[in-house]
């Protein structure tokens, strides 16, 4: 349960810290001066702060969300699991209700107000290296120089009511925040519940329940999960990672090789037709269908095989710069040609892909992997062919 309760926690955090801070954060990276074109606004795309706008962001993030789900639903699937006991999650129930009382998570989040939360709210508010540095232009090392006061004065300069700022940022977010957290109490005591209604016995949850019953238990199911948070056990976490990353950074040319003896993945063309018509079998689809489907893609690698070879003829002449710069310039016209092919075929529900069938939207992929590995090979070779153009001509009598 830790590290999502830990997520909770720092996506908490990082949503509190200082609006102005946040956005000159996200608008200058480094104190240089640029000149940099207003963006063209879409006049047709609903204004920012309109409740379309709203309406718009809000679905996609659902989308977003419900496809998450569906994922994490696919990867924890409860279908198969039996049926819990009725009498158990009743005790399961009250396991839980003990464990999570109301306001728990968020005393969790609260365990951290002195620590993280203030930390980061130091660290990217006006007062900061950091900051500071953005909106002088002057090097943190150089401002680091400074002490605590001269920086107050300095972010002073800049905005008199900083402070102020951040205590309203702090006391208009903090509510919210706290609302989501405790939303998010019952969903979580209705899953805990059956998990334990299924891993504990009805007389291991009444031995359970009854020692949460007592002081020292009733104490304990107070302060479980605040202690998740606690800076002890934090810091503790935080210094484990280090020796996790270098251990997988000693053992990458292990990893490497032992990846590397595994053979190679079979690609259709590689199937004889006896494995065809097994994986059509298997398919139930006509051995025809990828027979032809076999045969398109050894085609387009021969072709893709051929164009090397005659680029990498053609770019061996003297002339091969001119030439390449000649084909670079026929692809960008057909690219655009057919880009502007596409923008007439928008509104076509026959170019929707979401519209194809399985067969036709393989068969069209596999052959643009094949384009593009032919397209890859031949940029190559002619960068191979034009290099070895250049060292001729350095050549003494040549």
């Amino acid at each position: 349960m830790m590290p999502s309760f830990q997520s909770i926690l720092l996506a908490g955090a990082a949503a509190m810290l200082p609006l102005g801070a946040s956005a000159h954060a996200a608008q200058k990276e480094a104190p240089v001066a640029e000149v940099v074109a207003a963006p063209v606004e879409d006049e047709t795309a609903a204004p920012y702060d309109s409740e379309a706008a709203a309406a718009e962001a809000k679905a996609k993030m659902q989308k977003e969300m419900d496809e998450a789900i569906a994922l994490v639903e696919k990867m924890f699937d409860t279908s198969s699991l039996p049926p819990i006991d009725p009498a158990r999650l009743t005790l399961a129930e009250q396991t839980t209700a003990a464990l999570i009382p109301a306001g728990s998570i968020e005393k969790m989040v609260d365990n951290l107000y002195g620590k993280m939360f203030k930390t980061i709210m130091g660290e990217f508010g006006g007062q900061s290296d950091l900051m500071l540095s953005i909106q002088t232009g002057v090097e943190s090392e150089q401002i680091a120089k400074l002490d605590e006061a001269t920086k107050a004065k300095v972010a002073d300069m800049f905005d008199p009511h900083r402070k102020e700022r951040e205590d309203q940022i702090t006391k208009v977010i903090k509510p919210l925040i706290s609302e989501v957290l405790g939303d998010m109490e019952p969903p979580m005591r209705s899953g805990l519940a059956k998990a334990y209604a299924r891993k504990f016995t009805g007389a291991q949850l009444t031995d359970i329940n009854g020692f949460l019953a007592t002081p020292t238990g009733t104490l304990y199911a107070n302060e479980w999960m605040a202690l998740q948070a606690d800076p002890e056990v934090m810091l503790a976490v935080i210094k484990a990672v280090p020796p996790l990353i270098t251990k997988f950074i000693d053992r990458a040319p292990e990893l490497e090789k032992d990846f590397k003896d595994l053979p190679k993945e079979k690609q259709l063309s590689d199937f004889d037709d006896k494995e065809l018509a097994k994986l059509a079998k298997l398919m139930k689809v006509d051995v025809k269908l990828l027979k032809e489907q076999r045969d398109q893609w050894n085609s387009a690698t021969d072709d893709a095989v051929e164009a090397t070879e005659a680029v990498a003829v053609e770019a061996a002449d003297d002339y091969a710069v001119d030439a390449a710069a000649d084909a670079a310039a026929a692809d960008v016209a057909t690219a655009a040609a057919a880009a502007e092919a596409v923008d007439a075929a928008v509104a076509d529900p026959a170019y929707d892909r979401g519209n194809w069938s399985a067969a036709d939207l393989k068969r069209v992929e596999e052959l643009e992997t094949a384009y593009e590995n032919a397209s890859l090979a031949a940029q190559q070779a002619a960068e191979e062919a034009e290099a070895n153009a250049s060292k001729r001509s350095k050549l003494p009598n040549n």
